[in-house]
């Protein structure tokens, strides 16, 4: 994203934060940041708010929204959490912050069996995750809402994203459809939606330089089931009883494989599918990537590749439904 904006004409400076250089900077001296500033700053700090101040910012875009712990719960929890309390209040004290975009997640909805079908933007949770990367985005949207109503002059973003997916997503859903064998929880397919990481990068750079306030959802269009994306990985399923896949989630955080939270095996069940007419209708916008196109790229840059025999499977099951 920061190349993409750094790339932008319009824009007159880009300045990256975070409390150590990207991956890209080290690599390659930068050259695909572009333009990009990096400024090495702990969000749990008040040091924001010199940076904002200083360099006359106008636009915030948060995204570090963590989804597993590094180190242990709380510092997860303090980088999410207190990240963003001490970034809002550098942006409520700036005269110059005219407009700020958050990332969030479609995880704020939960996971349950009385969830409805599908939820839109407006959608109470039916039960409200209490635990882990779910309850700080719950949290984090609950500061960002108060920051809008004390400056109701910045236009004020909130982008909930599905699950993401591509060639350089790693996150406990991506490792766990990257093990030779693929629990599941016997007698659930849950339905999951994806979103590609261009797509990603698209909605938040269009954000980033328009004014569209409000809470959206983003998703790929379209729906998988567990049972479907189990077939186009080429991996072997295993169903096994609700208990059971809840010790498989614990062994395999153990082991360090895949990092299961109590919201991500509560997704394994229940599965989640959000509306996305919002964004559509805002940004007369559409997603590259429909959820399976984005998880057959994914496939694809592990070397696995779509199975084109599972694709006809699940487009002859849709048929039979149909009639």
């Amino acid at each position: 994203m920061a190349s993409a904006l750094a790339a932008d004409p319009g824009i007159g400076r880009v300045i990256g934060v975070d409390t150590v250089p990207p991956s890209s900077l080290t690599r390659d001296g930068g050259a695909l940041l572009g333009r990009t500033e990096f400024v090495r700053i702990d969000l749990r700090t008040p040091d924001i708010a010199q940076v904002i101040s200083a360099e006359d910012v106008d636009t915030v875009v948060h995204m570090s929204l963590v989804s597993e712990p590094a180190k242990s719960r709380s510092a997860m929890m303090e980088h999410n959490v207190i990240g963003t309390m001490q970034l809002l209040a550098a942006c409520q004290r700036s005269a110059m912050v005219r407009r700020v975009v958050v990332r969030s997640t479609t995880a704020v909805y939960g996971s349950s069996p009385h969830a409805p079908a599908v939820f839109t933007e407006d959608t109470e949770p039916v039960d409200v995750p209490h635990s882990g990367y779910a309850k700080d985005a719950i949290e984090i949207e609950g500061y960002v809402r108060g920051f809008a109503r004390r400056r109701s002059d910045v236009v004020t973003s909130t982008l909930r994203f599905a699950n993401l997916m591509g060639p350089r997503v790693d996150s406990p859903l991506t490792r766990y459809f990257s093990q030779p064998v693929l629990p599941t929880v016997f007698g659930f397919d849950p339905r999951l939606q994806f979103v590609h990481e261009d797509d990603v990068v698209e909605v938040m750079c269009r954000m980033a330089v328009e004014d569209r306030p409000g809470v959206f959802n983003v998703s790929g269009d379209g729906v998988l089931l567990l049972s479907q994306c189990v077939r186009r990985s080429g991996r072997t399923g295993l169903p096994v009883p609700s208990p059971a896949f809840g010790v498989l989630g614990m062994l395999a955080r153990t082991t360090g494989l895949v990092d299961f939270s109590p919201e991500q095996l509560a997704l394994m069940s229940h599965g989640r599918v959000v509306d996305t007419t919002r964004l559509a209708a805002t940004l007369a916008w559409r997603p590259k990537f429909t959820t399976a196109a984005a998880f057959d790229d994914f496939l694809q840059s592990r070397g696995t590749g779509a199975d084109r025999t599972a694709a006809l499977v699940d487009w002859l099951s849709g048929l039979a439904t149909r009639r």
